[in-house]
């Protein structure tokens, strides 16, 4: 059995990956990740937060935070969870040496809470400032967009706005953003809606010399069972193979009471 920092060591892609977009655009090296049950389920009932993750695989996931630059969610996470998106399980003696990964929540509507912990970190001086991602929607939803940015900037947060598609906000344009901003590494940890369109994103066919928008999945699976009313996730269209994106498997670990699977997008 291998220690958390040498098996991600080990499937993790290179820090000095050069990608390209089709449209030729430099974006970040990109990890999916999440936990999930024997069942494929990722959250409780509406969305309801679950440990799923044991001891030996949580403090796996604060490592592989601790090698990315930021690390994203979506705003169901953000409200259910209330995250921090830290390190904290890591020793005290290390973690002096480390910066903190840049948490950023994709916010299409700017709902976000200005009383999380992302924010309350923040202004406590225990966390790095809180990135959020909105929708930049048409004039008539400009006003009241203003004013949700305005209260979030308020509370601590910085936001951008991007471009949405289907009322999704559009990932080519969130990594070209992010690489912008000089962020270079992305691990990408929920919920559902966001595992879903990064792993749509890598189902889409590549022209040669273009770089997979996905280049890692890690999945913690916990030998539990959640049942009919847990959240799943969804891997490309009902009967649709050709959206299923290509995975080859590179190492699977046991971490405590948990499988960890790692696999790489091709």
């Amino acid at each position: 059995m291998s220690t958390a920092r040498e098996f991600l060591l080990s499937v993790l892609p290179s820090q000095s990956l050069e990608k390209v977009d089709r449209g030729g655009y430099r974006i970040p090296s990109i990890t999916l990740t999440f936990a999930q049950s024997l069942d494929g389920k990722i959250a409780g009932s509406k969305g309801r937060q679950l440990i799923l993750s044991g001891t030996d695989s949580m403090l796996m996931t604060h490592w592989m935070r601790a090698m990315h630059d930021a690390i994203v969610v979506g705003i169901g996470t953000a409200l259910n969870d209330d995250p921090q998106l830290n390190v904290r399980l890591i020793p005290e003696a290390v973690k002096l040496h480390m910066k903190s990964p840049r948490p950023v929540v994709l916010d299409s509507h700017l709902h976000l809470r200005t009383d999380c912990k992302l924010l309350k970190n923040y202004r406590d001086g225990k966390g790095q400032q809180p990135w959020v991602f909105c929708a930049s929607d048409s004039e008539s939803a400009r006003a009241e967009r203003n004013t949700r940015k305005s209260v979030l900037e308020a509370a601590g947060a910085v936001v951008y706005e991007i471009p949405s598609v289907s009322d999704f906000l559009s990932i080519p344009s969130l990594l070209r953003k992010l690489y912008e901003y000089d962020i270079r590494s992305v691990m990408v940890e929920g919920g559902a809606s966001v595992i879903g369109s990064f792993l749509n994103e890598a189902s889409q066919p590549r022209y040669p010399g273009e770089s997979p928008v996905v280049d890692t999945l890690i999945v913690t699976v916990a030998p539990t069972l959640v049942g009919d009313n847990g959240l799943g996730y969804t891997v490309g269209t009902s009967g649709d193979k050709l959206s299923i994106p290509k995975l080859v498997h590179v190492r699977t670990e046991l971490m405590g009471k948990d499988a960890i699977f790692a696999g790489k997008f091709i």
